[in-house]
């Protein structure tokens, strides 16, 4: 069935729709099957998948159903584009207090279209808010602002947040566990659950919680210094989760506000970002996206981006996102990830298909994990162009020759490396944390800076 003369209108300009502002702009990377119809006729169709659409003519359509159809407006056969306008008024509302929300979202965008016989693939890489329809999410309560002020920095370009993930990831009982954060805190700034620990049998989330925060407090008696961590609050039922998260306040007494709470945004859903922004709204919400792989991997050629996934975290109020690594870890990624660190930060970024402004709309943090250490942090720093993010190095701390804390101390000097233009090997000479990591993982120097063992005097007599 041919439906584009209803769902495709090629005339219609991107810049009309934007100005006029009622329309979510969609773009996907999209294949037809063989054996179906033209490019645009299944665009056309998955436009009706999409929104009002069927495979039949009915009876109950009337102009107005017609006047909420989602609409081609743009396609490029030979790069496989379709770009799609959905008129706001399709999506749902909250009874309670007419916000927005992003499973409705997905549902239109992402959802039944995903299935559809006619299409061989179709992902989103990027879509468009308007301003009168942003401003209905959420959008982040608390920032990396209020985590600098809590470690005593400025709340402007505060600087690098430097964390680990406790490892093993599972398997510690609670007394090494609040041992091995009690360690890294001698060193370090913040401390996240690592995304399956919650309340096993061998390690109970209360008894846990309980020493981990004794452990805080003799860490900043120990330095003077303020300590961070991030625990996990996930579950299937909100009132779980509610309840873990208020029982870490209650046990973290005076340092409440040193807590963030951690949730498994990709496997639980946004209803779980959204109870623990609404119920929390003072806590640093840490979105991890454990999963986000099975749609968000570039070999993967049906759901969305992790660009994509970055900026439905802003709107639903995730105060910080893992963002991989952008090419510098052992994470699938790759140097143009940088584009979601700049949608998520700035109030005015252009991602791979639109510009979109914020206009005033809370910050999402870039938190960085997997595979990095302090070696590989100055090349970073150095493609992103900043150093505001959190670092969550598990092996780059707690692999390092000397201990988790001097771990954590190389990689914040490897931040003052780059703050000062240093040249690495030259700055390891004046800085022994940072050398050691030379030694601690031999084969990300010998790749990055393969005369090493030289300009280090390392197993040389001279």
């Amino acid at each position: 069935m041919d439906q584009s003369d209803r769902y495709a209108n090629l005339s219609l300009r991107e810049e009309d729709l934007i100005k006029a502002g009622g329309h979510i702009l969609v773009a996907y990377i999209m294949k037809p099957k063989a054996g179906y119809g033209n490019y645009l006729q299944t665009a056309a169709h998955f436009a009706a998948e999409s929104s009002t659409g069927t495979n039949v003519d009915v009876s109950t359509t009337d102009d107005f159903t017609r006047g909420v159809d989602a609409i081609v407006y743009e396609i490029d056969e030979a790069k496989e584009l379709m770009k799609i306008a959905y008129p706001v008024e399709l999506f749902d509302r909250n009874i309670t207090d007419g916000r927005a929300m992003i499973c409705s979202f997905l549902t239109l965008a992402i959802g039944n279209n995903q299935g559809m016989g006619d299409v061989e693939y179709a992902k989103m890489h990027d879509f468009y808010v308007p301003p009168n329809f942003l401003r209905l999410f959420d959008g982040p309560s608390t920032t990396i602002s209020d985590l600098w002020r809590v470690l005593r920095r400025p709340v402007v370009n505060g600087g690098f947040i430097v964390g680990t993930i406790i490892k093993p990831k599972l398997g510690l009982r609670p007394q090494p566990f609040a041992n091995a954060c009690y360690d890294f805190w001698l060193g370090g700034d913040f401390i996240k659950n690592d995304e399956p620990q919650g309340n096993q049998l061998f390690a109970p989330l209360k008894e846990t919680i309980t020493l981990v925060a004794d452990a805080m407090r003799r860490a900043q008696d120990k330095t003077g210094e303020a300590k961070l961590f991030s625990a996990n609050i996930t579950a299937d039922d909100h009132y779980e989760m509610i309840a873990r998260g208020e029982f870490i306040l209650e046990t973290f007494k005076e340092n409440a506000d040193h807590v963030a709470f951690l949730v498994d945004g990709y496997v639980t859903g946004p209803a779980a970002i959204t109870t623990a922004r609404r119920c929390f709204p003072k806590q640093y919400l840490h979105y991890h996206r454990a999963g986000h792989g099975a749609v968000t991997s570039p070999q993967t050629m049906r759901g969305y981006t992790a660009f994509v996934l970055s900026k439905m975290a802003r709107m639903q109020g995730a105060s910080g996102i893992h963002t991989g690594t952008m090419g510098y870890g052992k994470m699938e990624g790759e140097a143009a990830d940088k584009l979601m660190a700049y949608m998520i930060t700035q109030d005015s970024a252009t991602g791979p298909y639109f510009h979109q402004e914020w206009e005033g709309m809370g910050v999402t943090t870039p938190i960085i994990s997997g595979g990095m250490n302090a070696l590989r942090m100055p090349g970073f720093f150095e493609n992103l162009g900043n150093s505001n993010l959190i670092l969550t190095a598990g092996g780059g701390a707690f692999g390092h020759i000397d201990g988790a804390a001097a771990g954590a101390i190389s990689l914040r000097q490897a931040e003052q490396c780059w703050k000062q233009g240093a040249d690495p090997l030259d700055f390891a000479k004046e800085h022994n944390e940072f050398a050691r990591a030379f030694e601690s993982f031999p084969g990300d120097a010998d790749q990055l800076f393969p005369n090493w063992r030289q300009a280090l005097r390392i197993n040389s007599a001279a």
